[in-house]
């Protein structure tokens, strides 16, 4: 379309701009949802399935039907402490946009001024009318240029404000919240949502504000200009508005598709990286390839489907005011023909069409950029909206909280003193019952029932068959999870009415599964310590705990104990790793210590020196053991027996073994009979190495 217009083409990125395109300072990453090579390749689904990669549903599908205004709205906290800057540049932008609206007046004071009368020295009148319209033209570049300086550098504190909030909610949110949903979810929320609804606050919502002033605006310019040919220009408006509110309405629904097909792929693309052993191992990379090109197959569709919805919105756009404007034109001819309106009102009134197409034909474009942040503010907030674990909103403390030299040391030690005392360090399960959200309905519950005590200084191990609910079991007493019933006591305190910060600071924990930070060896051994310790009593704490857990092995490796053991540890054995989340769980002396089956991988010597040291450390503190192997079993002064959701039997080992076919069973070899003949037979039941231990 030839046009006198100031806009230049639409930019590779996907983002029409008056100004020649928005620069990456101030749109950001290409988000999902722009109409740019990018894009398609990387974001939308056609499928529109409520599952992820796995199969498994996924939670914040399906949101509720709110206005797009609405939903934007509730970004309004983050946004307060720049809105004289967003308003500012609203403003810079109206009045460059004003500017140009000046430019048609001029022209027609040109036309039917000199050019009319046109004289040897009319050259002399058209310096004044020439030098205003290059002023403009400076002032609505430098007006442009300031809008960009007010957005550019708040926005992007702003993004930041919103990524750390939603970090911060991640870390409070229970662990039954984490089940349940797939990490790329949360990661595409993180990354590409918020980098969207950055765009649109720099962007689209300026320029939705600002393109509908400049219309209104230049409406009035024309009616005042040629009334009869703004009348016909304005009869397309009522059909224009209409068109996009059912445009809105469409695209709302594939752009959230897009995003929520965006967050599967990251999670298959996860679980490849994160699995490449396995799948390599079993030689399944094949298959797993073929998953991920049939999930990106579908985002492509989506994303086809959005250019095609945008596409048409697009040209409706385009045709409507390109047939108002041939109307017009050819009335305006005929009106200057009969001496009804000068050529210079002509002049003026096409060159303001012109000024005013971008504002039109941008419409689409922006209601899209719309509907994408309000779609990514959407799933922002299904995040933010989780309820967080019971104790744990309260206890986050402001980020411009320092933490005083010594207190989290401190606070540590009187815990630990407060527990060493004569009557405490008891842990006691009275009718505890659980059972996971999503469990099946009308299922019994977990554990049902469950009655016990760890006495002061006692070392209690829990045994039971695989699936029984030993870890969940374990998991209750720092609040991981929290009982459905019952209660759990620590020095007779019901841990629901203690502070989840002093709790967990009573309380240290090694999983079976042990996960290891992007970090040092030291960095990940101390993070079990409470912050705020003398850095040199860290080191020495981080000596002892290796050594407890017989991971002298990391001064072996290439720069000792601050060597970064890579993602989740991968570049370590299981032993190694196992070791390492034992050193982290013993390295604060707690007053209470939970192992979950913590030798598990590792081999017979190495186990009998880890046993031999922790047998020290258990001497001080009140611990309860999940085993699965007699050597784990003879750490503890007595042993309970989960079975069908109950405390079956507590005693001592050999009392057990005299006593419950049970636990003889489970802790019996394939070729050992279940019944012993005699006591003295309880050594049958024992691997080697625990029989030579005693």
């Amino acid at each position: 379309m030839s046009s006198l217009t100031r806009t230049p083409p639409q930019p590779s990125s996907g983002e029409p701009s008056s100004e020649g395109g928005e620069d990456a300072e101030t749109a950001g990453p290409t988000p999902t949802g722009t109409l740019s090579a990018a894009g398609a390749a990387s974001a939308g689904s056609a499928s529109g399935t409520p599952a992820n990669a796995s199969g498994r549903a996924t939670p914040g599908r399906a949101p509720k039907r709110t206005s797009p205004t609405r939903t934007l709205m509730r970004l309004a906290p983050f946004v307060r402490p720049v809105r004289a800057r967003l308003i500012g540049s609203a403003l810079a932008a109206l009045a460059a946009s004003a500017a140009g609206l000046v430019v048609p007046l001029v022209l027609r004071a040109i036309v039917d001024g000199p050019m009319a009368h046109a004289r040897d020295d009319s050259v002399h009148g058209l310096v004044v009318p020439a030098l205003l319209v290059l002023l403009l033209g400076v002032a609505e570049a430098g007006l442009f240029g300031v809008r960009r300086q007010l957005t550019a550098r708040p926005l992007a504190r702003v993004e930041g404000a919103l990524r750390d909030a939603l970090y911060r909610r991640l870390q409070r949110l229970p662990v039954s919240f984490h089940d349940q949903w797939p990490s790329g979810q949360l990661l595409s929320r993180a990354i590409s949502d918020l980098a969207t609804i950055r765009q649109f606050l720099a962007f689209g919502m300026i320029f939705l504000f600002v393109n509908v002033a400049t219309f209104l605006i230049g409406i009035g310019v024309m009616l005042s200009l040629a009334w009869s040919l703004g009348l016909v220009t304005i009869a397309v408006t009522v059909p224009l508005v209409w068109l996009s509110f059912l445009f809105e309405g469409r695209y709302k629904l594939v752009t959230r598709r897009a995003q929520d097909q965006v967050g599967d792929l990251a999670t298959t693309t996860e679980e490849a990286v994160l699995g490449i052993r396995v799948l390599k191992a079993f030689g399944r990379h094949r298959t797993m390839a073929r998953r991920f090109l049939a999930q990106a197959r579908e985002l492509r569709g989506t994303e086809l489907q959005k250019i095609r919805l945008l596409a048409t919105i697009w040209c409706v756009i385009v045709v409507l005011p390109e047939t108002a404007i041939g109307v017009a034109l050819a009335i305006g001819v005929v009106q200057v023909a009969h001496g009804t309106l000068t050529t210079g009102t002509l002049v003026a009134y096409f060159s303001t069409v012109m000024a005013l197409r971008w504002p039109v034909e941008s419409i689409g474009y922006l209601l899209a950029n719309a509907n994408d942040a309000a779609s990514a503010t959407t799933r922002f907030f299904e995040v933010m909206d989780a309820p967080a674990a019971p104790g744990e909103a309260e206890e986050e403390p402001a980020a411009a909280d320092p933490v005083p030299a010594d207190a989290g040391a401190d606070a540590a030690a009187a815990e630990a003193a407060k527990a060493a005392e004569p009557g405490r360090g008891v842990i006691r399960f009275e009718g505890v019952r659980f059972r996971y959200a999503d469990a099946p309905p009308g299922s019994e519950d977990l554990l049902r029932g469950i009655d016990l005590e760890v006495r002061p200084g006692e070392t209690m191990a829990l045994v039971g068959a695989t699936g029984c609910g030993k870890t969940t079991l374990t998991a209750l007493i720092p609040r991981l999870y929290d009982a459905t019933g019952g209660r759990i006591t620590v020095d007779g305190t019901d841990v629901r009415e203690l502070p989840v910060r002093r709790l967990r600071a009573l309380v240290s924990v090694a999983f079976e599964d042990p996960i290891l930070f992007s970090a040092s060896v030291r960095e990940n051994v101390a993070m079990g310590l409470p912050p705020g310790m003398p850095e040199e009593e860290r080191r020495e704490a981080v000596e002892r705990a290796l050594r407890i857990a017989q991971a002298g092995f990391a001064h072996d490796l290439p720069d000792g104990v601050d060597t970064q053991v890579g993602e989740q540890g991968l570049s370590l054995s299981g032993g190694q790793r196992q070791r390492l989340a034992l050193a982290r769980a013993v390295v604060a002396s707690p007053a209470f210590l939970v192992l979950d089956d913590p030798l598990s991988a590792l081999d017979v010597h190495t186990e009998a020196l880890v046993e031999e040291a922790l047998r020290q450390v258990l001497a001080t503190t009140t611990a309860l053991v999940v085993a699965h192997r007699p050597s784990t079993v003879m750490l503890a002064d007595r042993v309970a027996l989960l079975e069908g959701g109950r405390i079956a039997a507590v005693g001592t080992h050999a009392e057990l073994l005299a006593s419950s076919p049970a636990y003889r069973h489970l802790l019996s070899t394939p070729d050992t009979p279940d019944t012993p003949d005699t006591p003295d037979d309880e050594g049958a039941v024992l691997d080697t190495a625990a029989a030579e231990e005693i």
